[in-house]
């Protein structure tokens, strides 16, 4: 028996008449026993049919025909059975569904990249990023070698994944590909709308370039939608099969797990829960760990600055209401920024400085050519599940945008590798501060974590290295802290109107060199209390560039990813979970400054425990 042709393919081209096109197409089809879909539209015709070769060339002639079809470009391949059990022709309002309006692939296409030229980029390493358009399910069997992928579950969430790309990436090249390229062909146009400008789409996906190129630089098969599942890089059926329960692609190595039964389960259907979180978790830290290089921030691009308009400013004219908000900035400076066009409106066009602005208005100061100071990006995902995401925190790494740092931050790594969610952190860290951090992952979380900490609910114990021996081996400090900041956004003791602060000390390890490790207990939440507490008692933290020795303050905030680290981490915190509502613990590695050190004699131990019981005063430091 001849082996059966299965041909697909798809063209954007104007069409009309599509009742009487499907009804002709369908008794053609079907008289020649041939089998799959056809997809009509006003836009065009996408189509996977198969059957014996020669009825398949006559569908072919039939479609060529066609106002638009003229030059039908069709991938073959072939089967020793048929891959479908029943022949369709349908009427859609889009041949891929994408659900974008002002997409146009027939007038207004993205350039195409040849296979052949992709190869002999890849070949050369030209730089440039390759993304997966498809569905993760597909992605599972085989892709490009560091490639992208999109992150989603149907094609309809590609939009959203846009979104959350890099900034700096619409300046560089990409190379999108999907599996025969229809996908692309809205992707590209859709992605130009969104301001990138080197945008280019595999000529005919995946199944075109193992046609002409083969597997070189892929790894895996291909995913297709017919019983085959996978094709390999020639072209010939893999033993990839889909689980009849879940519909989840199983490679050979899959179908050999015990848990896989065929035509009931398969090892994805069995996973625990706890397998499904390690499993999330793995393709959350893959995504962190992508976002690392290149750095977000560390290409050029344009940063807009946000101002938001108070209720007091409204009907002001714009230079009056920026004038008001940041008045350390003069007049001249904000008419100059406005003649280079570098004030911008809510739309973010520029606007002139006599502009009325209504109140909750936003306007924009454009910052070109932005290059921001390199960061530890270095996150690691300790715990995740659906109400929390516990990390470990490097340093150095900002939390949130703000001064020198928007991209390279940690709220922007943690949106890009959840998108769509936007993880919330509970509580803060300073830059140079290490250890772990928990987020909400819901606003409805939140707001049952974060009380917690507004009422001194949560158990929070660092590790700091100090310069000094303390003489005692435990002792507390209660000096106010000043609610606002001051140079350099940094607090300071204030004994007359400070807020309440206590922080309590356990010395952990005096070390030869005069340093000493301590355990630390803030009982209270005040920004930079830690560090102003061992400032203030004499004994400032290892590597700290700002609180120093003597009262003195260092004018750096953000260390160098070089210089020696802030010898202060957040090693473990305690909560009341909001889901399960148990007390739940979470603990950060140590790092490599307290390895080895944490250790404390029995004789130390029990003098400590002593110290704490009620009534002991010894080692206290009252606030006055």
């Amino acid at each position: 028996m001849d082996p059966y042709a299965n041909i697909a393919a798809y063209r954007f081209a104007r069409m009309g008449e599509l009742k009487p096109l499907r009804e002709r197409l369908l008794n053609l089809c079907r008289s020649w026993e041939l089998k799959g879909t056809i997809l009509l539209s006003t836009e065009g015709i996408n189509l996977f049919v198969a059957g014996h070769p020669g009825p398949v060339d006559q569908l072919l002639i039939e479609l060529r025909k066609l106002p638009g079809l003229e030059n039908l470009e069709v991938k073959r391949s072939e089967s020793d059975h048929q891959p479908f059990s029943r022949m369709l022709v349908r009427i859609k309002k889009e041949i891929i569904a994408f659900g974008v309006e002002g997409i146009d692939p027939v007038d207004r296409p993205s350039p195409k990249l040849s296979a052949k030229t992709l190869k002999a980029w890849l070949d050369e390493g030209r730089k440039l990023t390759l993304i997966d358009t498809r569905n993760d399910y597909e992605v599972k069997l085989g892709t490009f070698r560091n490639a992208l992928p999109a992150g989603i579950d149907q094609f309809r969430d590609f939009p959203a994944a846009v979104a959350k790309l890099p900034e700096a990436l619409k300046n560089e090249p990409i190379v999108m590909f999907c599996t025969g390229g229809i996908r692309c062909e809205k992707a590209g146009p859709f992605m130009e709308q969104m301001g990138f400008k080197n945008v280019f789409q595999l000529e005919g996906g995946i199944l075109k370039y193992f046609e002409d190129c083969g597997g070189d630089h892929y790894d895996g098969e291909c995913f297709v939608f017919d019983r085959r599942v996978g094709l390999d890089p020639g072209l010939r059926e893999t033993q990839s099969v889909q689980c009849f329960r879940c519909q989840e692609p199983l490679s050979e190595s899959d179908q050999k797990d015990p848990r896989y039964v065929p035509g009931e389960s398969c090892p994805a259907c069995h996973r625990s829960e706890e397998e499904h979180a390690t499993l999330r978790r793995e393709e959350r830290q893959a995504r962190l760990d992508q976002l690392r290089n290149p750095l977000p921030g560390s290409l050029p691009y344009d940063n807009f600055r946000p101002m938001s308009v108070p209720g007091r400013c409204q009907g002001w004219a714009l230079l009056d209401f920026l004038a008001d908000i940041l008045p350390h900035i003069p007049a001249e400076e904000w008419l100059g920024l406005a003649a280079e066009g570098f004030l911008m409106g809510p739309d973010k066009t520029p606007v002139g400085p006599e502009r009325k602005v209504a109140a909750g208005e936003r306007y924009y100061r454009k910052l070109p050519g932005c290059v921001e100071p390199d960061v530890n990006s270095a996150i690691q995902i300790l715990h995740e599940d659906e109400a929390l995401i516990v990390i470990n925190k490097p340093a150095p790494l900002p939390m949130h945008p703000g001064g020198r740092f928007n991209k390279n931050t940690l709220e922007f790594f943690m949106h890009a590798a959840y998108r769509p969610e936007k993880p919330r952190p509970a509580h803060r860290l300073d830059a140079n501060t290490t250890g772990v951090l928990v987020l909400s992952r819901r606003q409805r979380v939140a707001a049952k974590v974060q009380p917690q900490f507004a009422n001194g609910e949560i158990d929070k114990v660092y590790l700091a290295r100090v310069q000094g021996h303390p003489s005692s081996d435990q002792f507390t400090c209660s000096l106010p802290i000043t609610a606002e900041p001051g140079e350099l956004g940094a607090r300071a003791i204030d004994t007359q109107n400070g807020l309440p602060a206590s922080t309590e000390f356990q010395v952990r390890q005096r070390l030869p060199d005069g340093t000493a490790l301590l355990e630390v207990r803030p009982r209270t939440g005040r920004t930079h209390q830690i560090r102003l507490h061992l400032q203030a008692l004499g004994w400032s933290i290892c590597g700290d560039p700002t609180f120093l020795n003597a009262g003195q303050f260092g004018r750096q905030q953000t260390l160098e990813t070089e210089a020696p680290p802030m010898c202060l981490h957040a090693w473990r915190i305690a909560l009341t979970h909001p889901i399960t509502k148990q007390r739940t613990e979470y603990e950060a590695p140590t790092p490599s400054w307290a390895q080895g050190l944490l250790r404390v004699e029995s004789e130390a131990e029990s003098r400590i425990e002593s110290a704490r019981q009620p009534g002991t005063t010894d080692g206290y430091l009252s606030p006055t």
